[in-house]
């Protein structure tokens, strides 16, 4: 289980009223290649985690940028970063106070299960929120899933909307999809449909980045 932080509300004196937030430390899941990184919030079904977030962002020291773009490159597999505390409802569209940039700790691996630490901070510029929505604690079932392709070039990743509960966080690099947008997958409980995704798209083969079901019951 995966360490979470604290978060609730924080009081707005000038207008009298209680006004949201989720501040904590929100571990992401790193993926992407030359063409563009992207991150992955690590969601639960519980405040202040309680959001599922993709983003487009660069790592501002540009030598660091390309060190990690051309290793994702050679070798698709799960990154991470563990990032210093802040509300990630800043980086809701249309937040009155977006958030552009923040410090994070990057890992090779699963930042909290034996991941290998990165030497330092890096500053990560947030370019482009791809996805961002609340979560529904309630229970759901469903028999098909949503899963939607990002990326450019020759470089292509689907990652599936949480959208029940129980349910699962799962990122994939596609090669050569033809289809592009979004696709609706059977889902058999919480097996992994990768040969369907694959199919779905239409893409030549895969690699499957992250597969999470334990946060999401």
């Amino acid at each position: 289980m995966r360490r979470r932080s604290f978060a609730l509300a924080a009081l707005l004196p000038a207008l009298g009223r209680a006004e949201e937030t989720a501040m904590g430390s929100h571990g992401m899941a790193v993926f992407g290649g030359r063409e563009g990184l992207y991150a992955s919030h690590l969601p639960m079904f519980h405040a202040p985690h309680d959001s599922q977030l993709v983003f487009r962002f660069h790592i501002a020291d540009a030598a660091a940028d390309r060190a990690l773009r051309d290793t994702l490159a050679r070798e698709p597999r799960l990154w991470t970063f563990d990032p210093e505390a802040f509300d990630l409802l800043r980086l809701a569209p249309g937040h009155v106070k977006p958030l552009r940039e923040f410090k994070a700790r990057f890992f090779e691996g699963h930042f909290e299960r034996g991941g290998k630490p990165q030497a330092g901070e890096q500053q990560v510029v947030v370019d482009e929120v791809l996805l961002f929505r609340r979560l529904r604690a309630a229970p759901r079932e469903a028999a098909t899933g949503s899963y939607r392709l990002i990326g450019k070039g020759d470089e292509w990743f689907a990652f599936k909307r949480i959208d029940r509960r129980p349910d699962f966080d799962h990122i994939l690099r596609l090669d050569s999809p033809q289809v592009r947008g979004e696709v609706a997958v059977a889902i058999q409980g919480l097996s992994r449909p990768s040969g369907a995704v694959q199919t779905a798209f239409k893409a030549r083969g895969l690699t499957e980045i992250y597969f999470e079901t334990e946060d999401l019951r």
